[in-house]
């Protein structure tokens, strides 16, 4: 009996669309080390998370909020939707709230991608876009960065076609650190066909110092054809509860509900993330905490003689050369977790998370320990 309803099981294939799927790979976590390796101690340097920790504005809101979890959540988060909009000089009818910045790729993906659709995303970047579009049946463009992994408008607008649908902008870009000047994407949008949708994902967009950085909100206040999508899990620290959002024109935002789920973002994070938006001193606080560990390790790879790209973001990448798995598997050994960057094509590169002082010294010594048992 077993037997017949496996072999039943068999006959039940899931669509074609998933051979060509990754599943997103996250960074090691810390348990996991601890107990492959036999560690009590562990620093995590993986995954761009804030270091600082969460708001303690977010903290207190969500203890407020335990009383209420057999309340079902405001299906619009419309709390923290008008939160938004006081913030960032749009309507309320311009956002819609997400369970992540993943979710909101994904429901642009099931908005506007029909089977053979193109999009165009930098090389390399986040996969999540790549990730999204093949569910949806559709073709992936790359466009390979140039020198020091810097954009190119003119590459970009060279891979348009008919089919493209979505440009993909990741600005400050994961796992590079680069970003799109103002004047650049200023140029992109008015070349690019008005039928483009262009996806401008400024999730680390607090961490850029550059003064020629732009988060893209100007661009949806002048018209332009384009979503940017925004986090909580980075600069405010709320990584483990799950709440993003995107701001749009109302046209494109009506677009994103109709394919929403309900009751996609849970109270927790409706109520943490509306006290973080207007926690300033600690969105002060980590931004400069960032540019002090963003400073201390590049200070440290110089000693080492370490080429990196100079970033505008809560991470650096680190070329380590031909032996750069072999260094990451070493720094596990001592407790200290980084991300290998072979999953983007560089194969020769780590992604350091900037961490505390202390985070960042300690992977500092280990990978000057390593390195000297190496020569």
């Amino acid at each position: 009996m077993n037997e017949a309803r496996e072999a039943q099981k068999l006959r039940v294939t899931p669509r074609q669309a998933l051979e060509r799927l990754k599943p997103y790979t996250a960074g090691k976590p810390i348990w996991e080390v601890q107990q492959e390796y036999g560690l009590d101690h562990v620093i995590k340097l993986a995954s761009n998370e804030n270091s600082l920790g969460p708001s303690p504005k977010a903290l207190r809101a969500i203890q407020k909020q335990l009383p209420d979890l057999h309340r079902y959540p405001d299906e619009r988060a419309s709390g923290l939707i008008q939160a938004l909009a006081e913030h960032l000089g749009l309507t309320a009818n311009q956002f819609i709230v997400t369970n992540g910045g993943d979710e909101l790729i994904m429901l642009i993906s099931r908005a506007y991608l029909e089977p053979g659709d193109e999009i165009v995303v930098p090389d390399p970047t986040f996969s999540e876009y790549e990730f999204g579009a093949f569910l949806m049946s559709g073709t992936v463009i790359k466009v390979p960065l140039h020198e020091q992994f810097a954009f190119s408008v003119e590459d970009i607008l060279a891979a348009i076609t008919e089919r493209t649908k979505i440009v993909y902008l990741c600005t400050p870009n994961n796992p590079t650190g680069t970003y799109i000047s103002e004047l650049e994407m200023k140029n992109l949008l008015d070349r690019l066909p008005e039928r483009v949708l262009v996806v401008i994902d400024t999730a680390y967009r607090h961490y850029a110092t550059a003064p020629d950085y732009s988060d893209g909100i100007d661009y949806i206040k002048m018209g332009y054809p384009v979503i940017t999508l925004n986090t909580f899990s980075k600069i405010y620290g709320l990584a483990g509860i799950r709440v993003g959002y995107g701001a749009a024109s109302e046209g494109i935002i009506r677009t994103l509900l109709q394919v929403k789920e309900p009751f996609n973002v849970n109270v927790l994070a409706q109520a943490a993330a509306s006290a973080a938006l207007g926690d300033e001193e600690h969105v002060r606080s980590s931004c400069r905490m960032n540019e002090q560990g963003r400073q201390q390790i590049y200070d440290g790879l110089d000693r080492l003689s370490i080429p990196y790209t100079e970033s505008m973001s809560n991470f650096i990448l680190a070329e380590l050369g031909e032996h750069a798995e072999i260094l990451y598997f070493k720094l596990l050994e001592n407790g200290v977790i980084v991300r290998y960057a072979k999953g983007w094509g560089l194969p020769r590169h780590i992604r350091i998370s900037v961490g505390t002082s202390e985070e960042n010294q300690r992977l500092l010594e280990v990978l000057e320990e390593i390195l000297a048992k190496q020569d």
